[in-house]
Parts: C-alpha cells; structure tokens; sequence
C-alpha cells in the first residue's frame, strides 16, 4: 500500500502513546481515522485533537476483550463510514511487572487476555469484513521486543507477545491472496502512558501477584519518558507499510542482543548431516500433508460456493 488518502484506519488504544502517534500519521497522510480506547474522556480528547488538524476522525470506547463491544464498534464504523477498514491497528495493550513465579491467575487472564486475547477479537471481527470488501489492505499489531525473548519479569507479557508474532506470521500467510498486507511491530520502549495501564486494571483481575503502587508506576515512568516518540515510531510504521515489511522494529541497540540469542536456537538444530535421511522422510511427509489440505479446503469451498 502506497497511499493512504481516504482509507479508513481503526486504530485500538488510539487515544494516547503509541495508536495515537499513528491517528496523527495516517490522518495527515489523507487516511479517515477511527480511534477506539477504553477510557471516553481520552477517546473524546484525541478526535478533537485529530479534527483541529482537519483529519476525519470518530471515536468509539471500546474494552477490546469484550467480543459483542468489538463486533458493535465494527458495525459503527460501516454506518459512519460506508465500509470496513482497510487499515487495521491492533494497537491497544497493558503491562505489569513482577517475578514470573509470584504471577496469578489474574495476572496472565488480564495481561494475556488485554494483549492477545484483544489482538484475536480485531482479526476475528474485522478480517472477513476486509476480505468481504474486496478492497487492498494493511494489518498492523504492535508486539514487543519483548515478544522476541522470555523475561523472567515480564512473563505474561512476553508470552502474549510471542504469541501476537507468531499469529500474524500466519496471517501473513493467508491474507497475501487477499491483497491485504501484515506486519507486526516490535519496540522496545515508548514515550507513553503505558506505565499507568495498572490503573485500568478491571476489579474482576484483581488478585496480582506484583507490587503495584505509586512508586512501581514511577518507576516504569522513568524509562518509558526516555522512549521513543509516538509519532516517529508511526512513521517507521508506515515506511513498513509501504514496504510491506512482515517486521518493524525500528530500534537499533535491540540487533546485537536478538543476534545472539536467536544464534543460541540455531546453534542447537543438529546439521543435516545427523540424519539426512530422517529429515527427507519428515518434510515429504509435511508438504504432502500441506498438498493434501490445501486441495481438501479449496474443495470444500467451491461446495459451499455451488461450484
């Protein structure tokens, strides 16, 4: 995708930090922008920050874990706007920080509910729309650098995070026929209020296993202050976007590290030749299995289609 004038963009946690550095963007790049947050006042605040730039903007709260609030919000932007997105930013996310052994349950349903659980409710409702459209398109969803690497203190995060890359690899797979793009993106830290997301945290998850307090949100403050800007972070996106990248991680003291760590994984893989011929019989047996179901799906879709 190369240009951005009139598309229409849906953007979770679009109100603040990072999704509303990319309303800023896109919205001066000519796109018609959705901003979809949980908190009103801040969804409020930022369309008419948005429209003071004279970009079209509308803004919806929105809780992305609740699946009936999602499929409303998608259903208002076809009444507002006459179509689905064509630009989709799953941008929306919480931490919390504490060690992986004193996590609870609330702690991983909330933090992996908020941050992949969020991201599958976005694609699951807005996927078959941009599909349906017909239309070119591009998904983005904010991972994490995090999301590269376990942490012993960010556990649930990180996990979410692994699971956000590995998710749209695969849509990224299954969406390029369509037309519609997918990147995911990777930062490290942001000039944001993420550190205040403990605030938000719904009653029912509120047994933590962590310190939360003033001074722990301080603390988050004093590095998230040195992050990068919103905006600069959403033009490195929309050069990804231009560029189709799968990956954006516009962050270059995170190279040496993820070199190093991802050799380690290679280093452990046996050469080929520990067992040739093991390795023959195991990937003939996955590309005839892959061969086998793409023409068992492609069948079953010309049954249901009369064809």
């Amino acid at each position: 995708m190369q240009s951005f004038h009139n598309e229409i963009a849906f953007i979770t946690g679009g109100a603040s930090g990072a999704g509303f550095g990319q309303a800023l963007v896109f919205g001066r790049a000519g796109a018609r922008v959705v901003v979809a947050d949980i908190r009103t006042a801040a969804v409020e605040q930022a369309v008419a920050a948005l429209q003071a730039e004279g970009i079209t903007a509308h803004g919806i709260t929105l809780d992305i874990m609740d699946r009936a609030a999602y499929a409303r919000a998608a259903d208002e932007v076809e009444a507002v706007f006459g179509a689905p997105p064509s630009l989709l930013f799953n941008t929306a996310g919480v931490n919390s920080f504490g060690p992986v052994e004193d996590t609870s349950y609330d702690d991983f349903d909330w933090i992996v509910g908020v941050n992949l659980g969020g991201v599958i409710n976005g694609m699951v409702t807005f996927v078959p729309r941009m599909i349906a459209s017909g239309k070119p398109g591009h998904i983005v969803t904010t991972s994490s650098l995090g999301g590269l690497m376990g942490s012993a203190l960010a556990a649930p995060y990180s996990a979410a995070k692994a699971a956000v890359i590995n998710l749209m690899e695969s849509y990224r797979q299954g969406l390029e026929k369509h037309g519609i793009g997918v990147s995911v993106l990777c930062p490290a830290n942001i000039k944001s209020n993420i550190a205040e997301a403990s605030r938000l945290r719904p009653a029912q998850f509120g047994k933590s296993g962590y310190v939360e307090n003033d001074d722990s949100i301080a603390s988050l403050h004093s590095i998230h202050q040195h992050g990068m800007d919103p905006v600069e972070l959403a033009e490195h996106v929309k050069r990804g976007i231009e560029a189709n990248q799968l990956y954006i991680i516009p962050y270059p003291e995170a190279k040496e590290g993820l070199a190093a760590h991802y050799a380690q994984i290679l280093d452990s893989v046996l050469p080929m030749e520990a067992d040739p011929e093991g390795a023959r019989l195991r990937t003939e047996a996955l590309q005839n299995w892959a061969a086998d179901r793409a023409r068992v799906f492609m069948e079953s879709k010309s049954a249901k289609s009369g064809g």
